[in-house]
């Protein structure tokens, strides 16, 4: 007899027992299947959701990864225009540095020369003085430096006889003295005529109608001089003043003395010079 042993039961083998023995196995093989199937599948969920979990975490790393990444493309963005802005300031800096000393040496240029300017200007004044000391001991020249240029104030009494405009030998010795000192200066010269309010009466005033003719004939004899002399006529002008601008009260004759004078201004020559009109083009014949 065939005896059937399972784990907790043993009994002879009948063919119901066989059949009910195979019913058992295949109900314990299910039972192992379904056991293993189960915990397979929680696994799988297990890991399914621990994989969820991890791509979560990616994506969610990926979208702060990518905001990063805008706000440093931003920040690059913001980095050059500020370089861009920088760039092109240092460019106006060097542009205003280049220029400031284009300027710098301009002054210095101008400054020295001035300085040269004051001290030549200073030589002609003590060679003016040593040359007319007595007319300057006697009242007759007054020489004063300016702050631009010079002025040599000179009576009327050693120049001309009264009412004319013809200048004397003690004249023309002054005059061409002071002519030695002008003829290699670059100033401008203004030689100013001045006289006393005393109308113009008798034959002179056919000659002279007013004190302005005569003022400005005065001026124009000491130019007309001063240029046989080899001072260059471009940098010599003529002004009458006539009684205008008197230096004394004309109360008295001493102070009308006075106010009868010839000023000689040197000026520096600031002024461009003056430039060719242009050419006009000849009208076209009427048809």
């Amino acid at each position: 007899m065939t005896l059937y042993r399972l784990p907790w039961v043993t009994w002879p083998a009948t063919p119901s027992r066989m059949l009910v023995g195979r019913a058992l196995i295949m109900a314990s093989a299910a039972c192992l299947l379904s056991c293993v199937g189960l915990q397979t599948h929680e696994g799988v969920v297990a890991e399914r959701d621990d994989l969820a979990s991890q791509v979560a975490l990616l994506e969610a790393s990926n979208a702060s990864f990518t905001a990063e990444q805008v706000d440093l493309l931003e920040s690059l963005e913001d980095e050059r225009e500020a370089h861009a802005r920088l760039e092109q300031e240092a460019g106006q800096l060097r542009s205003l540095r280049e220029s400031l000393s284009q300027n710098l040496s301009a002054r210095e240029a101008e400054l020295a020369r001035q300085n040269a300017e004051v001290s030549r200007l200073r030589g002609t004044y003590e060679a003016l003085v040593d040359d007319l000391e007595s007319e300057l001991a006697a009242g007759q020249i007054e020489i004063q430096q300016l702050r631009e240029g010079l002025r040599v104030n000179v009576s009327d009494e050693i120049l001309f006889a009264s009412g004319s405009a013809r200048i004397g030998a003690q004249g023309r010795d002054v005059l061409r003295r002071v002519a030695g000192q002008l003829v290699d200066l670059p100033h401008a010269i203004e030689v100013e005529g001045h006289t006393d309010n005393v109308k113009i009466r008798g034959s002179l005033a056919k000659r002279y109608p007013s004190n302005w003719e005569l003022a400005g004939a005065r001026a124009a004899s000491v130019v007309r001089l001063f240029e046989g002399e080899g001072v260059d006529a471009s940098r010599m002008i003529v002004v009458s003043y006539g009684s205008t601008q008197p230096v004394a009260s004309n109360d008295d004759a001493e102070s009308r003395s006075r106010n009868r004078r010839i000023e000689i201004r040197l000026k520096p020559v600031s002024d461009p010079p003056r430039s060719e009109p242009p050419e006009r083009s000849p009208p076209e014949p009427a048809s």
